[in-house]
């Protein structure tokens, strides 16, 4: 039997991109989901989508970026399904600008939601996961937290501390058989570059980014590191399209 059919997984950010591609995936391979997004028209669909499919799926209008939603969410699952195994930290955002430009509103949603929306993902879980000795967390960081571009320093910085916490969650939690995955996505089409304010700093993005490869991709890179035995972990995967040089 495979090691993710009846799999407990809650995906954040799942009314769109990676999140809403990887829903469908796991679903399709019969993982029992809980939704997580701000935009609950979207995962109602999503849901009535899935599940005319057969899948099993639930979801909670939820914002990353409040601890005690993250809570919630958390015990929304445990009570539905009872267990969790798997968190796919995937909401995030990414208003690119130099930082002369001085646009703190859009820094400080990059730090709530890429950092602390996956701190507060990490807590909500981890103790459960802890009690049963088995859980995997998996986090959504970017090519950005290898590599910084122009105007993406503040949107680079949060995805290095995604990485950096990440890594520090498995060095602390493999002796309790918890797993840990970081997935960095090269350019996807998503959309992320809808948040960027300056017309010409995104017009120039929209434009590099006609490489981008399908979330759809991304979803199956998680689906593979969920699937792997419970002795393996795969730690960190970085997915580009075969033309990014970058």
């Amino acid at each position: 039997m495979s090691n993710i059919q009846d799999k407990v997984v809650i995906i954040t950010g799942a009314s769109s991109g990676i999140g809403e591609a990887t829903a469908k995936e796991l679903a399709a391979r019969g993982v029992k989901l809980v939704l997580a997004a701000r935009r609950e028209d979207r995962l109602k669909n999503l849901q009535e989508e899935i599940e005319k499919d057969g899948g099993q799926v639930l979801y909670k209008e939820t914002d990353v970026a409040s601890h005690d939603q993250m809570e919630e969410l958390a015990a929304f699952a445990l009570k539905e399904f009872g267990k969790i195994d798997v968190i796919v930290n995937n909401a995030g955002v990414m208003p690119l600008s130099p930082l002369h430009e001085k646009k703190i509103a859009e820094w400080d949603s990059m730090i709530d939601v890429n950092i602390r929306g996956v701190l507060y993902g990490i807590a909500a879980v981890l103790p459960s996961m802890r009690e049963r000795r088995e859980g995997h967390i998996i986090n959504v960081s970017s090519i950005a937290g290898h590599l910084v571009f122009p105007a993406a320093a503040v949107y680079s910085g949060t995805k290095y501390a995604v990485r950096a916490i990440t890594e520090g969650l498995r060095i602390e939690e493999a002796s309790h058989n918890i797993r840990t995955t970081i997935i960095s996505p090269g350019t996807i089409k998503t959309e992320l570059l809808e948040g960027i304010t300056g017309e010409e700093l995104k017009a120039a993005i929209v434009e590099d980014s006609k490489i981008g490869i399908s979330p759809a991709n991304i979803a199956r890179a998680i689906a593979f590191a969920i699937e792997q035995p419970e002795d393996v972990a795969i730690n960190e995967m970085i997915v580009r399209p075969t033309v990014q040089e970058l």
